[in-house]
């Protein structure tokens, strides 16, 4: 049984929902493996990503993980964000994140995106839209320094760094297969040809 939406009263005296409550709600009816996210005010349900979307995900934490020397960055992947910048209420679940050990040892669904150095989507046919555009810009306006885009559907890697109001002042664009460079404190070319 879904949660009950908490109800409000507007100014002719109809009872109705806000798209919080519906978030709430949707959050914990969600089947095991499905995201909701709140995007620009709009409640998104993600299905669990396919094989090929964990393959690559899986692929960039390998390559972090093993091209890193110090044990100090820990990769995550389904670790919600509290991300203003992407709607109001901004609430976010990254396909990866990459942030300092201990930055998300509280108990918090959703976690202030300030330790995060890099934030990773694989596009798919459902998200490929928010990961381009209001996910950029939330990520960017959080401050976050690296935002690696895998647009799938373009075939097309994106690093976007340097983050600036809205937008990411440095974009490299790589199509899938090549290689692209990573940012301190990266510094490692990532191996798209494994994708």
């Amino acid at each position: 049984m879904a949660p009950e939406l908490a109800p409000h009263t507007d100014t002719d005296g109809n009872t109705v929902s806000s798209v919080e409550d519906a978030f709430v709600a949707l959050s914990a009816a969600a089947p095991e493996g499905w995201r909701v996210e709140l995007i620009e005010g709009k409640i998104h349900v993600v299905p669990p990503a396919n094989g090929e979307h964990e393959e690559i995900v899986t692929e960039v934490v390998d390559q972090v993980v093993s091209r890193r020397t110090d044990k100090e960055l820990r990769t995550r992947t389904g670790i919600g964000l509290f991300v203003p910048g992407v709607s109001p209420t901004g609430k976010v679940i990254p396909d990866l994140v990459i942030a300092p050990k201990g930055s998300f040892s509280d108990r918090l669904e959703y976690h202030d995106p300030a330790p995060v150095l890099l934030v990773g989507e694989v596009t798919s046919g459902s998200t490929a839209e928010n990961d381009r555009g209001p996910k950029l810009r939330g990520y960017a306006q959080a401050g976050i320094p690296c935002y690696l885009l895998i647009d799938r559907e373009r075939g097309h890697v994106v690093v976007h760094t340097e983050p600036s109001g809205q937008r990411y002042a440095r974009r490299t664009e790589v199509e899938i297969g090549k290689t692209v460079a990573l940012p301190y404190p990266f510094e490692f070319e990532l191996d798209t040809g494994e994708f």
